[in-house]
Order: C-alpha cells, then structure tokens, then sequence
C-alpha cells in the first residue's frame, strides 16, 4: 500500500468489485474510520456498522464491452492498487465484449491458506491457485464473472489463531453465552472475513472479477433451518439470538450489499436509510437498524428477499436462497415459501421471454443428487411427516440430522415444483427454449455434473453442477458414500427402503455424467451462442497448481 500519515484512514478490506452490468459497478471496502471513497471519480461516504466503517460505490456511465482500470482513494489519498503487488491493474470488464462468457463457481471456502495449520491436510486453496493461474493469462481467458455458492465463511468452524483471539476477548465469565470455539456476534464475524479474503491472491481476484454470492449453513451454524424441531431446539439456546442476527447483519454487509444492482439499491428502504445516516454530519451507527432488520428476517423471512438475479447477456443467473426463508412446519415443508417460489418461476419466465441461451439456477444445495442419497432423504421425509410426534419420528429427526439428509430432496414438493419448472421451460412449453438449464450447487464437498434424461422431449439439456469445496476437505466416510451413492446397488436397496415407508417416488430421471471429483476445486462454465462446456479443476495436497479434470460439453450445439 501506499504510505499513509496517522491521520489519513487505511484500506482494511478489499476493494471486492460486485455487481457489474454493460454501463455500471459497484465497489465494496472497509475503511478504518470515516471516510470519502473514489473510485474512477465517483465518490462515497462511508457508512458506520458496530465500529465498523463500510462504503459501496456505484460506478456509471461505463461503456458497453470495455475495459477499465480503476483506483481507489480514501479523502483523495491512493490506497489500490498497493504499490508492491505483483498482480496486474484492477479493472471493471463490462459485458458485451465480444467472444465466450466465461463464469467461474464454487463454494465452502474454510479460512484461508495463512491462518490454516499444516496439520489439518487440507490441500491448497483453489481459489487462491485460480487468482495465480488467471493472473498469468491474457485477459480475454480471464472470467467474467464469479458466483460462490455458499459457505464463504465458516462461523461453527474455527482455526486455531481465531480460537485463541476469541479466547482472549471474551469474559470467560460469561463463556456459557456462546458455544466454545465458535463466533458470537457481529464483531467476531468480521474477523472471519478479514481472516478468508486478506489473502493477496484472492483479494486482487475480487477486485477484478465480479462475484455474487449466498449463503449456506456453515455461515451461521450446521444444518441451520434443517427442520422445525432443529429450530425450537436452537432457539432455546441463549446465546442464539446474537448469533443469528449477527451472521444476518454480517452477511448483509460484506455479501447481500454487492448482489443488489444500482436500481435495486435506489429501491431498497434499509439502503436509502444508512445512507442518510452516512451523509449527516454527526455519522450515525447502523447496527441497530440492522439488527432489527434481522431479527425480522430471522423471525418472517417474506420480510426480506436474498434471492437475486444477474443479466449476462445470452446467460441468466438466478441466485436462490435455499437455507433461510424454509418453511419448516412437518406438514407442510418446502424449501421456500410460496411467495419465493413464484418469484423464482417468474423470473424464470422472464429470462424465456427474453430470449436467453443459458438459465442459470444457483443454489447452494445440490437439486440432483447421487441416486441412494435422493431416495433416502425422501424416504426420511416420509417417516417424519407419518410419524411426527412419536417415537419413530423422533428418531426419524434424529438421523435427519445426524446425517445432514435436508437438500432439495428432503423437501420433496419443493424438489418436484423445481424439476416441473425446469421441465416446462426445457421443453419449450413458456416459449423458445434455451440450449441449457443448469443448476449449480455446492455444499457435499465434491464435485459431479448429471443430466436430467426423464421426461422425455426436452429441447434444452439440464445439469446439475455440483462444486465443492473451494478449501476444506472431504473426510473419508463422505468419498465413500458418495462414490456408493452413485450405485446400481445403493440405489435398488434405498428404492426399496422408499417404497417401504410409502414415499411418494418422483418421475424424474437423472444420470451421472462425471465424477465424482475430491481434492479443493473449482468449476467454469464457458458460453458461446448456444455453446456450452463444463471445465473443472482440483488442487490435491502437494499440488502447487490447479490440474484440470474435466471437459465436459453441455449443450447439443
């Protein structure tokens, strides 16, 4: 970095460069104190969280297709580029330039290389190994877009050096407040970010490549909104309700804040209000707000929408939120509420009308999963809604969580309403279909690409593209099932265990096409037209470079 007297403010956190469309951007730091920022000669107050100090600029009058490096500057001072990086220029890449859409995705990315003991045996971060591998490339192989499916932080998962700095500021008189070795509140949630994005690699690709994120379990707590009765157990807790709100205020400031676009910013009532309060002069603290914002949403998730939409041209992208607007009542289960849902299948239609050559459904969970596993949340499911409330439902619940069985799958009309959504629009049946649909996913810590091939007189082809994680690690027994999961054996003993409890079994037919893949990875979807290829890479321990395994194409085209 450049240097700075005591009086001028620091950079503490990015630049993360969000959303981007053919003429605007959008630029996300953390500052250290109250400050202007400048990006390209826009300009920001810094808005204030808990102590903390955050802007968002809104880059426009960009042209369409080009290139444009940028700065940032803190009250006037330059701050990025730092004067000794070895990467090239930040810059914001609007689309429409000519030649393949590249988009880059994967999911669950535990702290980072700096902070990780070698003990641990996790393999190399790939995302780290893809900011080096893209930094040596000609820009017109760089991507144009990155879309990480969940689990950027991990709050129930800690290093050894986080542990022992949560250690040291608790009152360990009041220890019982909060689970060991796991984060608390809003304050210690941001040092998980500043622990997996400091990494100079990653920070220069998030200065430079446009991400979206969403949430997933891990960044509140495992198997958060797994069912009602995980949920009335969770909420007698005490130390709950600071760890929801604080992960949701978190959440909304280092990632739901950049997947908005200019439009939905100048809509959105909570942003319109901390910028009245960054623009007074007296700056005022937007915790409080924020915390009722998520108290709120926590509590009647139709208050807000985590859901969005990214315009990529002939792609379209639909981030969906999978974990926290469930509806969870044993009866009654769906993976989102009907309000979602319909939003979900209208923006689907839009994306028809529109002509798109590629709908795009990222959800953090997998919608297709390995045959067994499919037929065994279902078959669990079942025995929860038959037998809720007795004793074979409770150890129904039991082994639901026990074993993570709360993908679509175990939501079943919500997994039917997807697959007849997806149908409808690969048949042709709301107007012209697209070459594919493809849903992304992450989560089970590895990767596989399927095809759905049931029913019949599909004119687009649709995948399931599963990618994780980006740095963590599979155990043992996780390779093995999943590689079991994919049997015709596993797969003839788990439909007849479904049929034994009178699960209701789907018309729906999907195959492997790939994998499944272990090791840290990460996915790339290359677009041309109606072109479409799948390209995976994995980094194992000892590897020192990420080593393509897959290229897979998608399309008929």
């Amino acid at each position: 970095m450049s240097a700075t007297g005591p009086s001028e403010p620091t950079l503490l956190l990015g630049p993360l460069l969000r959303h981007v469309d053919p003429v605007s951007a959008t630029v996300w730091v953390e500052t250290d104190r109250p400050c202007r920022v400048e990006v390209l000669g826009r300009s920001a107050r810094t808005f204030c969280v808990a102590g903390h100090h955050y802007a968002l600029v809104v880059v426009e009058g960009l042209e369409p297709g080009s290139t444009t490096p940028y700065e940032v500057l803190l009250d006037g001072a330059l701050v990025w580029p730092p004067a000794d990086t070895e990467f090239p220029p930040s810059r914001i890449r609007t689309p429409g330039r000519p030649g393949p859409f590249r988009l880059a995705f994967g999911s669950c990315r535990y702290a980072s290389p700096r902070t990780v003991e070698d003990s641990e045996g996790i393999p190399p971060d790939a995302l780290d190994l893809y900011a080096q591998q893209i930094a040596g490339q000609p820009e017109d192989r760089w991507p144009d877009a990155l879309v990480l499916l969940g689990d950027q932080v991990y709050a129930d998962e800690l290093t050894t050096r986080t542990k022992s700095l949560l250690h040291r500021r608790r009152d360990r008189r009041t220890e019982e407040k909060s689970p060991d070795d796991q984060v608390a509140d809003f304050e210690e949630y941001t040092g998980l970010y500043y622990e997996s994005w400091l990494d100079p690699q990653v920070r220069w690709l998030l200065s430079t490549i446009p991400s979206s994120m969403i949430f997933d379990d891990h960044e509140m707590i495992d198997d958060w909104n797994t069912s009602a009765a995980w949920r009335a157990t969770v909420a007698q807790e005490p130390w709950w309700r600071s760890r929801i709100t604080g992960g949701l205020v978190s959440y909304w400031v280092y990632q739901h804040l950049g997947n908005l676009s200019p439009q939905e910013l100048a809509e959105n009532a909570t942003w319109q209000s901390i910028q009245d309060m960054a623009d007074d002069d007296d700056v005022r603290d937007a915790e409080p707000m924020l915390r009722r914002t998520a108290e709120l949403a926590d509590a009647e998730p139709a208050t807000i929408r985590w859901s969005f939409v990214r315009h990529w041209g002939d792609a379209r992208l639909i981030m969906v939120d999978s974990r926290a607007g469930r509806v969870l009542e044993e009866q009654h289960r769906r993976m989102l509420d009907e309000d979602e849902f319909a939003w979900v299948e209208a923006a689907m239609q839009r994306a028809v009308d529109e002509g798109v050559e590629h709908l795009i459904l990222g959800t953090s969970l997998p919608w297709l999963l390995p045959h067994a596993i499919h037929n065994l949340e279902r078959w669990n499911e079942t025995l929860n809604v038959r037998h809720h409330g007795h004793w074979r439902g409770r150890l129904a619940e039991k082994i639901r969580q026990g074993a993570d069985l709360e993908h679509w799958a175990a939501f079943g009309h919500s997994f039917e309403r997807l697959g007849a959504a997806l149908t409808a629009v690969a048949r042709g049946e709301q107007g012209r279909a697209p070459a594919t649909a493809l849903v992304l996913s992450g989560d089970v810590h590895h990767a596989y690409a399927a095809e759905l091939v049931r029913p019949e007189g599909l004119a687009a082809r649709v995948h399931q593209l599963t990618v994780s994680p980006l740095h963590n690690q599979a155990p043992h027994p996780i390779r093995v099932g999943f590689k079991i999961g994919w049997s015709r054996a596993a797969r003839r003993f788990t439909e007849r265990l479904a049929r034994l409890a009178k699960a209701e079994p789907t018309e729906l037919e999907w195959s492997k096409q790939s994998g499944p893949f272990f090791g840290n990875q990460i996915g790339e979807l290359v677009l041309e037209g109606r072109e479409a290829r799948f390209l995976l890479s994995v980094s194992e321990v000892g590897d020192d470079a990420l080593r393509q395994v897959l290229d897979m194409p998608l399309s008929d085209a």
